[in-house]
């Protein structure tokens, strides 16, 4: 029954689903050099080398994000840290390379370093995206993507490799954590919960008319960015991702229409236990995609029921889970004959089955902008609101006895972000978060409130 779930939902997957990023060919200027402040990268042509691989279909890039955040008031505890990541990424067109048309390679390999307010701002959506990469707020490098893309027609293709699913399609004003929104929230929909960062699989891309891009995707479920492993991938069931992608011209103003949905068959923890395998619910990092609630859970638990972390009753398991959402961005305004400029709103919404997910319901909307402030062309700006509401099944046991909240989570970000150089962006950053989870033990163990966040940030990304 679960082998015939899994070919019906593949079908559907198979007819609906948007071309990962790794499927694009990049786009290569004339040249790499210029003067200082005008070249596309800060290191410029390499004496001519650069330009010559361009001309070749191989691209290489080093990157810089480098993202200082503090709480200014509420939260766990009021304090700031610096974050950064480097990002070094391999792009191979073999057309280009006089192999045979059609066929593109991607690497990307991310270091992270320092330290991030994920648990002193008191959230359980992330405050900052690039903390999670390439794992939680441990500082390490890893193999993010490591894809071959092979078209067999100018519309259908084939793709297979280790997918970084944070790099997948970018909208015009989110899902872009180097240039847009920094809260998870506002990047990507929280519903998606259980979908790993980063792991192997396959799938197939289709270009059915211009404007439409479908694809879909079988992951391993319990793919990770620090396990590069591929024997070990596939070995607890399979994630089927599958989306749509559809361009808009309402009024000749340029928008995008998508769906998405997930469906995976990996046996996971039920949310709906015996209170004493809460532990095993709250301690099990089965949430990639969430600042790790975990710890502070953790110490609830052995202060005021400490019996709880031995379980006496075998833990309840699912083995299946499925989500969908959707999402639409659309300019309201542009200058004529500029489809890259202009502001425009964007909607995203995500439902699930709310056990195993411990999300049910998200949502998130605003305003963006791209090159509307007066001789800053390259400059984008939004100011986004996100909820995510959290299953019913979550802890119910805590929330009941504690009064812990876990009811629902609001953020509210609004950025800036100049493009100083192509090859240096700076932005400012402000989000109030008014966290789920609403109490944390002190230094002294008691309990005591989670007040509404304030978390100012500042951006640096640097491409060499």
């Amino acid at each position: 029954m679960k082998v015939c779930g899994f070919i019906v939902v593949l079908g559907l997957a198979l007819l609906i689903t948007p071309v990962p990023a790794s499927a694009q060919p990049v786009p290569v200027p004339e040249t790499w050099g210029g003067d200082f402040l005008s070249r596309a990268r800060l290191t410029g042509n390499w004496g001519g080398f650069r330009d010559e691989l361009g001309k070749k279909g191989v691209v290489f890039d080093a990157d810089l994000l480098l993202t200082p955040q503090g709480v200014a008031s509420g939260g766990r505890d009021t304090e700031a840290e610096f974050w950064g990541n480097a990002e070094y990424t391999l792009n191979v067109d073999t057309g280009k390379a006089g192999l045979w048309p059609g066929g593109f390679l991607r690497l990307i390999a991310n270091s992270g370093f320092g330290d991030s307010v994920l648990q002193d701002s008191g959230a359980i959506n992330p405050v900052n995206t690039a903390a999670l990469l390439p794992a939680a707020n441990a500082p390490t490098t890893a193999l993010m993507h490591a894809t071959f893309m092979q078209f067999l027609s100018p519309k259908f293709g084939l793709v297979a490799g280790k997918f970084f699913t944070l790099d997948g399609d970018p909208g015009e004003f989110t899902g872009n954590y180097r240039t847009q929104f920094q809260n998870g929230a506002l990047v990507f929909p929280m519903t998606a919960a259980l979908v790993p960062i980063s792991a192997y699989g396959g799938g197939i891309v289709a270009i059915p008319w211009e404007g439409a891009v479908l694809s879909a995707l079988a992951l391993d479920p319990s793919g990770t960015p620090t396990n590069s492993d591929v024997t070990e991938a596939f070995r607890d069931g399979v994630m089927v991702l599958a989306s749509a992608k559809f361009s808009v011209k309402p009024f000749d103003r340029v928008g995008h229409q998508g769906v998405q949905v997930m469906w995976s068959n990996k046996e996971r923890f039920s949310l709906t236990q015996d209170p004493s395998n809460i532990a095993k619910i709250a301690l099990f990092n089965q949430f990639p995609r969430l600042a790790d609630p975990g710890p502070i859970l953790e110490r609830i638990l052995e202060r005021f029921f400490p019996q709880l972390l031995v379980p006496v009753q075998p833990a309840n398991r699912k083995n299946d889970t499925w989500a969908v959402f959707y999402n639409f961005d659309q300019y309201l305004w542009q200058p004529a004959g500029d489809p890259k400029r202009g502001i425009g709103v964007f909607f995203t919404f995500g439902a699930t089955d709310g056990n195993p997910n411990p999300i049910k319901y998200s949502y998130n909307m605003g305003i963006g902008g791209n090159g509307v402030v007066p001789g800053r062309p390259n400059d984008n700006f939004g100011i986004g609101w996100a909820r995510t509401e959290f299953s019913s099944n979550f802890v119910p046991f805590l929330r009941q006895r504690l009064d812990l909240g876990l009811d629902h989570e609001d953020a509210v970000e609004m950025y800036y972000n100049a493009a100083l150089t192509p090859w240096l962006n700076a932005t400012v950053d402000l989000q109030v978060v008014n966290p789920g989870l609403k109490k944390t033990l002190d230094s002294s163990n008691r309990l005591t409130d989670v007040n509404t966040a304030v978390v100012a940030g500042a951006r640096l990304y640097v491409r060499f």
